[in-house]
């Protein structure tokens, strides 16, 4: 069953500044998609060949899945090590229906550093060195709020989980078309979530059975070219389509003091402190009622919605039923 959700379009920007930015743009907290801005000599010089023969046979973690909709929650991947030159050769290769997307492999990567702990944050310049130069990130925050560039390649047909950032964040789109799709934070209750990933993983055609208030979100919707920037503020639910073989370049930053952010946490994906642990005294705060009669755990279950509906603004309750 098709989806009847009603699209808006992102609002488009051409030539912004850092002074634009940071004066009309991002106080709004809405998604925007920026072009002609100077990304650098990436968009021409990045082709398969030339990004092969700078990074060469280093190997990269990547997955790899038979369905184009890959899906983090049921794992419908397979996490493999390959030669970069070997992942750019298989993800740019056509190896499926083009109509249907239905058979063959499907590769993405998003980089991430190591280190002697293990897993480490993603810097292009420190994982791909010899392509950073190349790509000109905009000044959009201050220096000394970076959080990680990363490094991103997806197949052709390939769409990503929807789910949200804690963090502001720029994708940066160098090689390929991407159809990004975005939902309102205030959507949160429409979605179906699992942690920060939503379960709806079909977002064109939903389940209407399972998934009635996915219906309710308002989706707003870009295409974007190569040498496009998109603005995703923090907490906006996003998914990414590749229309075609895809390199991309995301840019998160700490847009709340740096002290709410968990310092163990690489891929920046963790809720803030705070936020984290009264997620946390809600799990344990249901555990606790499970104690109780069926009838007076619904009970006190209702009165605990009731205390945090009371702390919902009025202006958001609208649909959120």
């Amino acid at each position: 069953m098709k989806s009847a959700l009603s699209i808006k379009p992102v609002s488009v920007y051409e030539n912004v500044t850092k002074e634009q930015f940071l004066q009309f743009i991002h106080p709004k907290r809405e998604p925007a998609l920026l072009r002609s801005v100077d990304i650098g000599e990436c968009t021409s010089k990045w082709t398969t060949d030339y990004i092969c023969g700078k990074v060469g046979s280093v190997n990269v973690k990547v997955h790899v899945s038979s369905s184009p909709l890959m899906d983090f929650i049921n794992k419908n991947f397979l996490y493999k090590t390959i030669p970069f030159e070997e992942l750019v050769k298989r993800a740019s290769t056509v190896a499926c229906d083009q109509e249907n997307l239905t058979s063959g492999e499907f590769y993405y990567l998003r980089s991430l550093g190591y280190d002697r702990r293990g897993r480490d944050i993603a810097d292009i310049k420190k994982q791909f060195p010899n392509l950073a130069n190349d790509i000109r990130i905009p000044d959009f925050f201050e220096d000394s709020d970076f959080f990680s560039s990363v490094f991103r390649i997806a197949s052709q047909g390939v769409q990503l989980w929807t789910h949200y950032d804690v963090m502001d964040n720029l994708l940066i789109q160098v090689k390929g078309r991407k159809r990004m799709a975005l939902f309102r934070p205030d959507d949160a209750l429409n979605m179906y979530l699992i942690g920060d990933k939503s379960q709806v993983l079909d977002i064109d055609n939903p389940d209407c059975k399972l998934y009635p208030k996915f219906l309710l979100t308002q989706r707003y919707e870009c295409l974007m070219e190569p040498g496009d920037i998109i603005f995703i503020p923090a907490l906006w639910f996003h998914n990414a389509l590749a229309i075609d073989f895809s390199i991309a370049v995301n840019v998160f930053w700490k847009n709340l003091k740096h002290e709410l952010y968990d310092k163990n946490d690489p891929y920046g994906n963790k809720d803030p402190i705070p936020a984290n642990r009264a997620l946390q005294m809600v799990e344990n705060a249901v555990k606790l009622l499970d104690i109780l009669p069926d009838d007076y755990k619904d009970f006190y279950m209702k009165r605990m919605i009731t205390v945090l509906e009371a702390k919902i603004p009025t202006d958001k309750r609208e649909g959120q039923v």
